[in-house]
């Protein structure tokens, strides 16, 4: 991640540590998780939804042009920037290939957006996250992924996973091309699914300004309220630890 600097990726600029804690210092995005503003919204329209998803193909071609791996795809991880962009954060199941033949056998990610490669520990590559991508826009059109847990049992999901969109319903709101971008994003041989590149021609973004999504002149489909540099006011509240935790009377590292 620190290695990264793109403007559809959150910025690390540094890392310190004590004897007791690691902290990252990180570009403030401060409009909060796209997760937060699906949930207040229920769903997308198609132009909000292509908007966001166009926003995380950038941020993927940025990392798959450097062999980041990135796996862990889900509005949770897309943080809104003043500007309402999108940009992609957490790099923890971030992995870097060091060639364009190499595979990964690493199980890992979150379940309802797991390739199925990845579950049947075939081994995966870039392809997995075009998987996820599949997974993004449907998520964004319906306000719930195509495979959800059922009794918070992942099992279940990962049956689900493998039996591919076969047995997926698309809500009648959804537009045909969208329909048939999520199907083939989504299909269950990994060199069946198109590249990002390939991505980008398909009718459901037919007219959509990619150059002026990457002069960050294209209109958001939302603007954050920010009220000024310390404001969290996007972001959910999350109830406090009731212990307190221990005095930590250690030194700082000699690189704070």
């Amino acid at each position: 991640m620190a290695s990264c600097d793109s403007p559809f990726v959150v910025k690390l600029f540094k890392t310190f540590k004590d004897r007791k804690y690691l902290y990252m210092l990180m570009e403030p995005c401060l409009g909060g998780e796209l997760w937060t503003i699906l949930r207040n919204r229920t769903r997308f329209q198609d132009p909000a939804a292509r908007f966001y998803t166009a926003c995380v193909i950038k941020a993927l071609e940025y990392l798959h042009a450097k062999g980041i791996l990135y796996r862990d795809l889900k509005p949770e991880n897309l943080l809104l920037d003043a500007a309402g962009y999108v940009k992609l954060t957490d790099f923890g199941f971030s992995k870097q290939l060091e060639g364009p033949e190499e595979k990964s056998w690493t199980f890992c990610g979150t379940p309802e957006y797991v390739a199925p490669e990845i579950i049947t520990n075939k081994s995966h590559d870039f392809r997995a996250d075009i998987w996820s991508v599949g997974i993004l826009i449907y998520e964004l059109l319906t306000g719930a992924p195509p495979f959800t847990k059922k009794n918070n049992a992942s099992a279940q999901v990962y049956v689900d996973i493998l039996k591919g969109m076969k047995s997926v319903i698309f809500p009648a709101w959804m537009s045909v091309s969208s329909v048939e971008l999520v199907r083939q994003l989504c299909r269950l041989n990994p060199a069946q699914r198109p590249g990002l590149a390939v991505t980008r021609r398909y009718m459901w973004f037919a007219g959509f300004d990619w150059e002026a999504l990457e002069r960050r002149t294209l209109p958001p489909p939302f603007t954050p309220k920010i009220d000024g540099c310390l404001d969290s006011s996007n972001f959910d509240n999350y109830v406090e630890e009731q212990r307190e935790p221990e005095e930590d009377f250690s030194d700082w590292d000699s690189t704070f």
